[in-house]
């Protein structure tokens, strides 16, 4: 391996008490006592036990094959990899390491481990000039819990295989701060939670009277307790937090962020040892109590108006309703029993028009072909993706969610969520055949390795190509008409991150367009309407939609015809100008006005007003035969691109400077690969990647450069948020398209197209270009899901390694 920026320098075991700040989960860690104990409250499943060996071929692999060119080196850690790698870093001793199912707060233990992206500039001259190819590597995330400042930290570990030459080096060139070493303020939250439960407790009979319910850690409470994240830090030695009570659904459906009570309490969990923990203050229908005496006299005095209560009924639920029931009585829904449309593949798996190497998971459809990668972080990356052969993209995916909330309460005005701390992977359960996809789709694995467990969640990925119901292009006269179907092809993923599902959707078009689409669904977190009117609607009895903002940000590693590129902005302008043959008359009008960027110090950029300028990439060394760069531009299309409405966040601090622009431009960096870290939001103020530490005046001129946009959306909910968003609004996209790149539009080259030629005769002529049509007959029974195959998720404990024995483990945040 060509170990550029890995240098193999060991640590000292003194540097693992080095210091260096914070996070509190959503709900609880999976496989806290706090999580056990939720999901103990929710009706009883069976648990699936899986028989024999787990092969992971997903739904089909039925698209026709094709041999990758070369290795998927961007692919995660095979299971006997991660059991190796694992396995290795409990013989490093100094770690001090105890097993992950048998770890506490105050051991030491790995949190995860995952593949090691290689190098750009190691990979192309493998992919590129048949060089050697790259050294595969590790990285690992350690839970350091055995000192008085717990802390995260992270290494890498290769080569790969483990052999006598592998080794565990420090991950610090992958940060901006000089460091991997993240504090843990939230290290003991089974202890910070049986704290707030001891302090509900304390005050029950208020709880009882205002809430109706009970909140004190038994397994009959009706009253969840959780609050802010992430953490709020005074003063950089105290650590304070908000929390606030929420009624447990008794149902299936986890609708418990729609249920907010409206009763809060300020509590300062500073250090790890309890007794010096206190309740600062209550918070209830707007007045503020500085002690827990205050609270309890102004109650015993009859002070305390109650406030209306959310409770559960069926509005949480998001089962059919229908014209029967109160919401749904205007409803008409004509014939909505009746099977819809439906997709089928021309000539069944013999009409499937795209290639796939299921174990590199490389695809080729049309023009296009790309690798397809997963992590836990982010969920799908895509890599070296080529049409009509050349790279146009290396990389492109996720690489940060903001969900930052607002609110008259302490926890919603607390609350801004940096989701891949949580992870997209862990997450991205799998897909619902003939609904999240067709049927005909083909479906691939994902896994990722946590807690020393390697979770491979079937069907997780789907691949198909379908009609976009639109044509692609059309023209008519009075001699003919002509027009060409519009066929796509699309990668998607969907993943539930705690209340809510994100929909990811990588489409390739004929015209050589890439367009990536996130939307979203689920559960919206609310805030209880007191007070909150400036803030939300008022959506249910005592229920507010909490506004907040979504922001995505994705990485686009764009390479037009080699990696020396420049960004190009072409302004449409408004002019008055003059001509030979205006007679002297000046002419209002308007031009076409060219710039480049020169350099990162202006390459954090809004996208302009009434849509007048184009931004793109181009290669400037390679013109077409009309003079013009050939390149690819960059543009919004659902949506208008997104940036937060909150600049300087007093949560999130220097943890979210990706967000406060719609897109960026920098040179591309082996030592920059993320916008954002997982660890940033255990200390928001330091966080291990900064992403304002990328701008640094570096020339952007016919360099690798990467772009980096937004998408996402402002979110007041509305009733219509009810019980669960929907797509339809909730979703925002990004173009990749061709400018001047080819000599004319590509899609001329797909045989779906007709010409029929008329006149006053009729049809004189028909035109197929020697396209084929559908014939025979459709066994629709054969595009109907199989709802009883749905699985979950596959898990196989990884130390001790015990791949013999998979298991159903499907876990969610909420």
């Amino acid at each position: 391996m060509l170990l550029t920026h890995r240098l193999a320098v060991f640590l000292p075991v003194w540097l693992f008490l080095s210091e260096v700040g914070a996070k509190v989960p959503r709900v609880a860690h999976p496989g806290s006592k706090q999580a056990k104990y939720l999901a103990s409250k929710r009706p009883p499943t069976t648990t699936a036990q899986v028989s024999g060996s787990f092969t992971g071929a997903g739904w089909s692999a039925s698209a026709p094959e094709v041999s990758a060119p070369y290795t998927n080196v961007w692919q995660e850690l095979s299971n006997d990899e991660a059991a190796d790698v694992i396995a290795f870093l409990h013989n490093q001793t100094d770690l001090n390491l105890t097993a992950a199912a048998d770890a506490g707060s105050w051991d030491n233990s790995i949190m995860r481990v995952e593949i090691l992206t290689p190098n750009k500039t190691d990979v192309l001259p493998f992919v590129d000039n048949n060089q050697p190819e790259p050294g595969r590597w590790a990285r690992a995330a350690i839970w350091v819990g055995a000192t008085i400042e717990p802390y995260v930290i992270e290494y890498q570990i290769g080569p790969l295989p483990i052999s006598s030459d592998s080794v565990l080096t420090s991950l610090d060139w992958l940060t901006t701060k000089g460091t991997t070493y993240q504090r843990n303020y939230d290290a003991d939250e089974d202890l910070t939670s049986e704290f707030m439960y001891n302090v509900s407790s304390s005050v029950q009979d208020i709880v009882t009277d205002l809430l109706n319910g009970t909140a004190s850690g038994s397994d009959d409470d009706d009253l969840d307790i959780w609050g802010i994240d992430p953490l709020w830090h005074p003063t950089p030695d105290t650590t304070v937090q908000w929390v606030t009570f929420w009624r447990i659904p008794s149902s299936i459906f986890d609708g418990e962020t729609l249920m907010p009570q409206g009763l809060y309490f300020e509590v300062n969990t500073t250090g790890r040892d309890p007794s010096g923990w206190s309740v600062i203050g209550w918070l209830y229908r707007d007045v503020y109590y500085n002690s827990t005496e205050s609270f309890r006299a102004a109650w015993e005095a009859g002070e305390l108006e109650k406030s209306t209560l959310n409770l559960e009924g069926p509005w949480i639920g998001s089962d059919y309703r229908g014209p029967t029931t109160k919401v749904g009585e205007n409803s008409t829904m004509w014939a909505s029993e009746k099977a819809p449309p439906v997709m089928v593949p021309p000539s069944g798996e013999d009409g499937i028009r795209y290639k796939v190497d299921v174990d590199n998971k490389y695809v080729e459809w049309m023009d296009f072909s790309f690798y397809v990668a997963f992590r836990r972080d982010s969920g799908v990356r895509l890599f070296d993706i080529r049409y009509r052969g050349e790279r146009i993209v290396y990389e492109l995916g996720l690489d940060e969610a903001l969900a930052h909330y607002a609110g008259n309460d302490p926890v919603q005005s607390g609350t801004a969520y940096l989701d891949t701390y949580y992870g997209f992977g862990p997450y991205a359960f799998e897909l619902l055949a003939g609904y999240d996809c067709p049927t005909y789709a083909t479906f691939l694995n994902s896994t990722f390795h946590a807690d020393e467990v390697s979770t491979t969640h079937p069907n997780s990925i789907c691949l198909f190509e379908n009609d976009q119901g639109y044509l692609i292009q059309r023209h008519s006269d009075d001699a003919y008409v002509a027009s060409t179907k519009n066929i796509a092809f699309t990668v998607r993923s969907a993943s539930t991150v705690g209340n809510y599902d994100y929909n990811f959707d990588y489409t390739f078009y004929l015209d050589g367009t890439i367009e990536i689409v996130v939307r979203a669904s689920g559960y919206i977190q609310s805030a209880h309407y007191y007070g909150n009117d400036d803030y939300g609607y008022h959506i249910h009895s005592g229920l507010s939609g909490s506004m907040h903002d979504h922001v995505l940000t994705f990485k686009a590693d764009i390479d037009i015809l080699g990696t020396s590129n420049s960004f190009a902005n072409h302004t449409v302008a408004p002019v008055t100008a003059s001509y030979p043959w205006s007679h002297g008359m000046e002419r209002s009008t308007m031009k076409l006005f060219r710039s480049y960027l020169d350099n990162e110090d202006n390459a954090k950029l809004f996208w302009p007003g009434n849509a007048h300028s184009m931004f793109m990439v181009v290669n400037k060394d390679a013109p077409n035969e009309f003079g013009e760069p050939r390149g690819y531009r960059i543009m919004p299309s659902k949506g208008s691109g997104m940036h937060a409405t909150i600049q300087n966040s007093s949560n999130l601090l220097n943890s979210m400077n990706f967000a406060t622009h719609a897109l960026y431009v920098t040179k591309q960096k082996d030592t920059e690969p993320r916008a954002s870290n997982a660890n940033n939001d255990y200390d928001t103020a330091n966080p291990v990647v900064d992403f304002a530490a990328f701008f640094d005046g570096e020339s952007l001129d016919q360099e690798d450069l990467v772009v980096w946009f937004n998408l996402g959306m402002h979110h007041v909910p509305h009733t219509g948020d009810l019980p669960n968003t929907v797509f339809t609004t909730a979703q925002g996209s990004m173009l990749i398209l061709p400018h001047n790149y080819l000599l004319h539009d590509p899609s001329r080259d797909s045989r779906q197209t007709v010409r029929i030629d008329y006149n006053d005769s009729g049809v004189q002529a028909v035109h197929t270009f020697g396209a084929d049509f559908s014939n025979g007959l459709v066994n629709l029974s054969s595009v109907v899901p199989d709802f009883w195959a749905y699985r979950g998720d596959i898990d196989v404990r990884k130390f001790p390694y015990d791949p013999q024995h998979p298991y159903n483990d499907t876990e969610s945040i909420v």
